[in-house]
C-alpha cells in the first residue's frame, strides 16, 4: 500500500511540470491581437471620405461592482474605459474620423494657449475645429453572471478530477445620430459570452491511522473582460458600417 501512494505522488509532482504557468522573467509588452470582426471589416473597400463622428462618451452603464466574498470591492465589473476602445475601433476601421470630445475642454484649452502665442508671434491664426457630421451614443447596458454554469467530476477510493465552467454576458448599444437633424439614423445592439474554466485533479488518502496523504492540481481559465467589451463594440461598428451601405446612407468607392 504504501508502494503505491509513493508512486502516485511520484507520478503527481512529475505531472505538475506539464501545467502551463507564469513565466517568472519579466515579459515584454505585446500588441493586441487584430480580430477576425477587424480584419474582415479592413479587408473591404473603405467609403472615398471618411466620415468625421464624434463620440463625447461610451461609458459603463450597468452600475456594476466586480462580486467578491466576504470583501467591500469598489473595483467594477466591466472596464471604464470603452470609449477609449470604440475610438482606436472607429480609426482602424478606416470608415470614420473621430474628433475628440471626450478631452474636449483639455483641446480648447490648449488651443487658447497656442492662440495666445500666434498672436503675439504675428502668425497665421488656429483653424477652426473640425465639424462632426454624426454624433455616436450608447455604452455598456448589461453585464450578466452565470448565464450558464455546469461541471463533471468522478471521485474513487480518494482519487478524483473535476471540471467546472461558468459563462457570463456582456451587452453594448451604439447609436449614430445625424448631427444636423438630430434623427437617430441606426441604432446596434451586441452580446459577447465571457467564458471562465476550472479543472482540478486530487488526492486523499489515510497512509496510516494518524497520517494523511493529500495532493492536488489544477489550474483556471478566464476570458478578459475588456477584450470580451472590445470584440463587441467591434462587432457594432462593423455592423454599423453594413447597415449605413445597404440603408444607402453611405457607399464604399
Amino acid at each position: 500500500m504504501k508502494t503505491l501512494i509513493t508512486f502516485l505522488l511520484i507520478a503527481f509532482l512529475s505531472a505538475c511540470s506539464l501545467v502551463p504557468k507564469p513565466e517568472l522573467n519579466i515579459t515584454e509588452a505585446k500588441l493586441n491581437p487584430v480580430s477576425e470582426t477587424m480584419q474582415n471589416l479592413m479587408a473591404k473597400p473603405g467609403p472615398k471620405y471618411p466620415i468625421p463622428v464624434a463620440v463625447y462618451s461610451f461609458r459603463d452603464q450597468t452600475g456594476q461592482y466586480k462580486p467578491q466574498q466576504n470583501v467591500s470591492s469598489f473595483s467594477t465589473a466591466v472596464t471604464q474605459g470603452a470609449t477609449s476602445m470604440l475610438v482606436q475601433t472607429l480609426l482602424d476601421s478606416k470608415w470614420f474620423t473621430p474628433v475628440e470630445r471626450e478631452g474636449l475642454q483639455n483641446l480648447l484649452t490648449e488651443r487658447k494657449i497656442t492662440k495666445k502665442q500666434t498672436v503675439k508671434a504675428k502668425k497665421e491664426e488656429v483653424p477652426q475645429l473640425t465639424n462632426a457630421r454624426l454624433l455616436l451614443e450608447g455604452g455598456i447596458i448589461s453585464y450578466e453572471t452565470n448565464i450558464s454554469t455546469g461541471g463533471a467530476g468522478v471521485e474513487y477510493y480518494g482519487i478524483g478530477a473535476s471540471e467546472l465552467y461558468r459563462e457570463d454576458q456582456v451587452t453594448i448599444y451604439l447609436r449614430a445620430v445625424d448631427v444636423h437633424t438630430g434623427k437617430v439614423m441606426m441604432s446596434v445592439s451586441t452580446t459577447k459570452r465571457v467564458f471562465s474554466q476550472e479543472m482540478r485533479a486530487g488526492l486523499i488518502r489515510f497512509t496510516s491511522l494518524n497520517r494523511l496523504a493529500e495532493a492536488e492540481i489544477g489550474f483556471t481559465t478566464n476570458e478578459p473582460v475588456q477584450f470580451c467589451v472590445l470584440q463587441a463594440i467591434e462587432l457594432a461598428v462593423s455592423e454599423l458600417v453594413e447597415k449605413g451601405v445597404a440603408l444607402g446612407y453611405w457607399a464604399p468607392a
